[in-house]
């Protein structure tokens, strides 16, 4: 009776003996994404090929990993050759790869990083230029395809959430070669909208299908837009370089409407909470302000208001008696000086001041006659110029000689004579 059960390990074989026999299976063309990649230490290459929906194990061997001429990682695109079999161990069927080449989207991936990194130097990721998302905006504007579940999720998110605000809708191409230029068209367009915040995006796809949103032209265009910008391209595993610029990145089309535009539960609920806080805040002022005007009917001043009068008079009677003895020192000291002067030899013998200021002049011009040089030459003497220069040395000589006499200028011409026997002029 137990004959007929088989074990594991005999369903196995057999099941890996057929996949084995298979024609169809022995060489097997597949087109897939890498994940879950590894390499480990011995060489071998261990990953998953995956597509939208399926996915399937499988391994290279290190002699096959050897002449790859790219560097396979998770998210690489690429066309492999290999058969199907079964891994007895685990009973799971897996591609044992031969050969294995990079798909043309993964030149994708390497354009997509390499303008990630050349935007992300130029600061067009930096926080600083990011702007604010209104919280309450009046107009909306949507760059998305004009049919298709991305316009119908924003739309529909918005009316629900915040049914005031008005949507416009620049209907745009968001796949193929065309999609790059006529997303950017449409956001210089929308400048002309006076638009609060806008949103760019489309739905879900593949590398290729959001690769307008990875355009330099695209990126450039959300940068230099003067209204507030969100992302909300693909899925929320989808990153595009429209996400790293915009303003705000929103993981899906709902998610964007959500950011865009607030929920008018939420406002009201927010406004009800203000309005009682505002009341709160109203009585609370009333009521201290009630108690400052009693505290100011009871004081003493307001009951006895002619307290706050004799106390400025009495100050006012200090204050003029201050001023009045300030005056009588002023006056007494301004009489002093008076005396002072009044006793003063200059009013009571000015003569004597005259006499002594004209003594004093007779002193001082007799000691400058006789410092007078032209007073020495009424005594016999005289002063010889040479051009100009008084005549101190034998060499000062010149040919012609001024002298100068007390009472008048001899000019005299010099002659020359021979030298005598010591060698000078005579």
């Amino acid at each position: 009776m137990e004959e007929k059960y088989l074990t594991v390990s005999a369903i196995t074989r057999y099941l890996k003996m057929k996949f084995d026999t298979d024609d169809n299976l022995k060489t097997v063309f597949l087109k897939g994404e890498i994940s879950n990649f590894k390499a480990h230490t011995s060489g071998h290459l261990y990953f998953s090929i995956k597509d939208e929906s399926s996915k399937i194990n499988a391994i290279m061997f290190s002699r096959n990993a050897l002449k790859l001429d790219f560097k396979p990682e998770d998210g690489t695109k690429v066309l492999i050759t290999g058969r199907i079999s079964i891994y007895e161990a685990t009973g799971n069927y897996q591609i044992y790869v031969e050969q294995m080449l990079e798909d043309g989207v993964g030149n994708l991936y390497v354009a997509f990083e390499n303008l990630k990194k050349k935007l992300q130097a130029e600061g067009l990721f930096d926080e600083s230029h990011k702007k604010p998302i209104p919280k309450v905006p009046r107009r909306v504007g949507i760059i998305t395809a004009s049919t298709g579940a991305a316009i119908r999720d924003i739309i529909t998110t918005i009316k629900r959430r915040f049914p005031s605000c008005e949507t416009i809708l620049f209907p745009t191409l968001v796949q193929g070669d065309k999609a790059k230029d006529d997303i950017v068209r449409n956001i210089n367009r929308a400048k002309d909208y006076d638009l609060d915040v806008l949103i760019v995006g489309r739905g879900g796809g593949s590398i290729e299908d959001l690769w307008p949103f990875n355009e330099e032209i695209v990126a450039r265009a959300i940068y230099d837009s003067k209204i507030p910008i969100i992302s909300a391209v693909g899925h929320e595993i989808d990153f595009t370089i429209s996400d790293f610029v915009a303003d705000l990145r929103a993981p899906t089309p709902t998610a964007a409407a959500e950011l865009a535009v607030p929920n008018l539960i939420d406002l009201e609920k927010n406004l009800e909470s203000l309005s009682v806080r505002l009341k709160e805040a109203m009585y609370k002022k009333i009521n201290f302000q009630k108690l400052y005007l009693d505290s100011i009917k009871n004081s003493f001043v307001i009951k006895n208001p002619m307290i706050m009068y004799d106390n400025k008079r009495q100050k006012i009677d200090l204050m003029l008696g201050r001023l009045n003895e300030l005056m009588l020192r002023r006056v007494e000291k301004q009489k002093e000086h008076l005396q002072l002067l009044r006793r003063s030899y200059i009013f009571n013998s000015p003569q004597k001041l005259y006499q002594e200021k004209q003594k004093l002049l007779i002193n001082i011009c007799d000691k400058l006659e006789l410092l007078n040089p032209l007073k020495v030459l009424n005594r016999g003497y005289s002063i010889t110029y040479s051009q100009g220069k008084v005549v101190k040395d034998i060499k000062d000589v010149g040919k012609t000689l001024q002298i100068k006499l007390y009472n008048g200028l001899v000019q005299a011409q010099v002659i020359e004579k021979e030298e005598n026997k010591h060698g000078q002029k005579v």
